[in-house]
């Protein structure tokens, strides 16, 4: 499933040097307003200690991680939603993500300039988040010009029901809020899925900070940044996009030395992957054999025939059966005949729901 994840952020944050240690590509990061004019599109890895013990058991030809894309988007400014620095441009490629990942600057930095004179993350979160309310808005009020008098002289429902969700959107971008705060039902969604909203998005709020301050989880800024984000019920990660960029040059046993050194478990990019993925709603599945271990994505909820569709369209237009057995189960027996001895390998049809960490052989006829 090609899912992306969107960086965005205030010029001179840390967004593309993030993006560097995300994907290991060079970009540019300069040190001035709109050094990135294109998105930059990178694929990432979703770590998973499970693959790497399937690996082991099966020891294939080949191992497949699940990934999704990050799309590093350029710097927004005061203005953005009405065109400053290129920003209709921008905001239009941020519509193209499934989450958002609002990078903010915590560090005190006197040769890294920052556009609004003195680095403050709360009015730079003010910022950004009232240009992407601004630009939903004039989405919906573009809207609403042009069905409220159909909708009313025809007495049509299903506009008339466009409408009145359309207000609502509207009275609540007009405080500057976020849409994705309205509790719409599944079928409202429907209604303005294809308007791609931005600020019905999920968003996580990162963090960037000194090594120092990595360590000890607190400054003045951080502090001020995390009880924002409980407020509106969001998720806080906290990086130093300078470490992630010396971690991606080493080996993964360096890497572990590195991290013990500086008293940290886990790498901000390892948390900004599993916290984005989880966000997404995502989980994995696994196909296994001895030419290949594949670790597969799909959305929470979905059906086995939706998820062999994901493998191939084949396997969805002809399916007939999947066989399943848990990771746990897979672990805990030792080998795939054992799960079979203990009773715990499973066919499962049409309406059986995926669960995280199911290891399937799809049955199909085409």
């Amino acid at each position: 499933m090609a899912l992306k994840a969107g960086i965005i952020g205030m010029p001179n944050v840390g967004k593309s040097t993030l993006f560097n240690a995300i994907t290991k590509k060079n970009i540019l990061a300069a040190n001035y307003p709109f050094a990135t004019i294109d998105p930059n599109l990178g694929t990432v890895i979703v770590p998973d200690k499970r693959l790497e013990v399937l690996e082991g058991m099966y020891t294939p030809e080949r191992t497949i991680p699940t990934q999704y894309e990050f799309t590093d988007i350029a710097g927004l400014v005061k203005g953005a939603s009405v065109g400053e620095g290129l920003g209709n441009k921008f905001l239009s490629h941020i519509r193209e993500v499934d989450a958002v990942i609002h990078v903010v600057r915590c560090f005190v930095d006197k040769d890294i300039i920052h556009v609004e004179g003195e680095v403050d993350p709360l009015r730079d979160i003010e910022i950004i988040n009232l240009e992407l309310a601004m630009s939903d808005m004039e989405i919906v009020q573009n809207r609403l010009d042009r069905i409220t008098k159909k909708a009313q002289t025809s007495n049509d429902k299903l506009a008339l029901k466009e409408v009145d969700i359309l207000t609502r959107c509207k009275e609540q971008l007009t405080k500057g809020d976020a849409l994705r705060d309205i509790p719409f039902s599944e079928e409202e969604l429907e209604v303005i899925k294809a308007f791609n909203f931005i600020t019905l998005k999920p968003m996580i709020y990162l963090a960037n900070v000194n090594e120092v301050d990595l360590v000890t989880g607190t400054n003045q800024y951080i502090d001020k940044v995390r009880s924002y984000v409980q407020s509106v019920n969001s998720t806080l990660v906290l990086m130093c996009a300078k470490i992630e960029s010396e971690l991606v040059e080493l080996e993964d046993s360096e890497k572990k030395i590195f991290l013990n050194e500086l008293g940290i478990e886990e790498s901000g990019l390892d948390k900004l992957i599993n916290v984005t993925y989880s966000i997404l709603g995502l989980k994995t599945f696994f196909t296994v054999g001895s030419d290949e271990v594949r670790a597969w994505t799909f959305k929470d909820g979905m059906k086995a025939p939706q998820c062999a569709g994901i493998i191939h369209t084949d396997f969805q237009k002809g399916f007939i059966k999947a066989e399943v057995m848990s990771y746990e189960d897979l672990v805990s027996c030792g080998s795939e005949l054992k799960v079979k001895e203990a009773g715990k390998a499973r066919l499962e049809g049409k309406d059986y729901i995926m669960q995280d960490g199911d290891i399937c052989h799809f049955r199909f006829n085409v």
